[in-house]
């Protein structure tokens, strides 16, 4: 088989690239969470309120409307993880502590969070790679505190909560959130922390010293649907990772676990990374036509790589976890990937290659 090298990106050019090829409003919006530093976790509890107001179909949304489900979105998580960002205090989380130990009434909550809860996240919220993003998802129409007034959301929020991705967009904020706090909580370097996959549940998890024990941390769905746009890995045909829906994506081994009983050295290729775990419908999966454990075609080896590049450009603990499975710079990153996929040939059917369902966007 012909050997068709793979293409890969410069240094710092993934952004770009997931956004450049389809830049939507769904698209743009996924950015905003998956992308870039975080140094609080304001911008998630912000999201998940905006998603959840856009749904009850409102526009205009006055500060004191708003303060309750952000601070709610906080509250909880809090419960989960008390280390929500990277500075040491903070009066608005300690309000939202109040709150959960039953010292903060929820009027009081609500006056807090109006108080010291939006001083910089509405701000900060459409900033993408230190530049304003093309599409806002609301207009702040508040004074210069950021206490009172209201927040007006726009057209392209209301269209996409009513598009075929509304179901998707909480679960990916969810995801990304609970990855980045799971980082804060342990106060450890991102390079020391390894996520690991359980097949059986389809959960990412940190484990423990006792083998007996381990935390786990979100859906391996939720994490990676948003860097495939909602779209199956292979035909590009929309999935979902709502659970109670028919149309819910498959977890998918790009190279099959059958690999590991030929002679994959598995101690220098986990078949069960998070870098060869992708999203597929039924249909491309495990239907009629489906790849089952065949090798997929090249261009889909690229596509691969592609992907495992825009989890690397995020910042949280996935960053390291693949750069540790798969290699530190992107030229080993490409040698890693060509090396399995060459002795993958010469033992599976295929190759493989799905019918498009649209065009592909990375």
């Amino acid at each position: 088989m012909l050997r068709i090298p793979l293409i890969s990106m410069r240094q710092g050019e993934a952004l770009n690239q997931f956004v450049v090829r389809d830049p939507s409003k769904e698209t743009l919006w996924r950015s905003l969470i998956l992308f870039g530093n975080n140094v609080q976790s304001y911008k998630f509890a912000l999201g998940k309120s905006l998603i959840s107001l856009a749904r009850d179909g409102k526009e205009i949304i006055p500060l004191a409307d708003l303060a309750l489900p952000f601070a709610h979105n906080l509250c909880e998580h809090l419960k989960k993880s008390d280390v929500q960002g990277t500075s040491k205090s903070s009066k608005f989380l300690k309000a939202c502590r109040g709150y959960n130990d039953g010292s903060l009434t929820e009027e009081s909550l609500r006056n807090s969070t109006q108080k010291l809860g939006f001083k910089n996240v509405l701000k900060a919220f459409h900033i993408l790679d230190r530049n304003e993003s093309p599409i806002r998802y609301f207009i702040s129409e508040t004074n210069t505190t950021q206490t009172e007034g209201n927040i007006r959301l726009t057209n392209e929020l209301l269209e996409m909560v009513r598009g075929e991705q509304e179901m998707n967009l909480p679960h990916e904020v969810e995801s990304r959130w609970r990855l980045v706090e799971e980082s804060w909580r342990l106060g450890i370097s991102a390079k020391l922390l390894q996520v690991h996959y359980d097949p059986l549940e389809e959960q990412l998890y940190l484990p423990h010293a006792n083998p007996k024990e381990r935390t786990t941390i979100t859906s391996s769905r939720g994490a990676l649907n948003g860097y495939q746009r909602g779209k199956c890995f292979y035909c590009f045909g929309t999935i979902t990772v709502d659970t109670n829906d028919p149309n819910l994506a498959d977890v998918d081994h790009f190279f099959p676990h059958t690999l590991a009983h030929r002679g994959l050295d598995l101690s220098k290729c986990n078949i069960d990374g998070v870098w060869n775990l992708v999203l597929a419908c039924k249909g491309c999966n495990r239907g009629e036509m489906g790849k089952f454990s065949q090798f997929a075609h090249q261009d889909l080896l690229q596509r691969l790589l592609n992907r495992n590049e825009f989890l690397i450009s995020s910042h949280h603990p996935l960053r390291e976890t693949l750069m540790c499975q798969t290699g530190g710079s992107i030229e080993l990153r490409v040698s890693f990937l060509q090396n399995t996929y060459d002795f993958a040939i010469g033992l599976l059917g295929g190759p493989w290659k799905p019918v498009l369902k649209a065009n592909p966007t990375f």
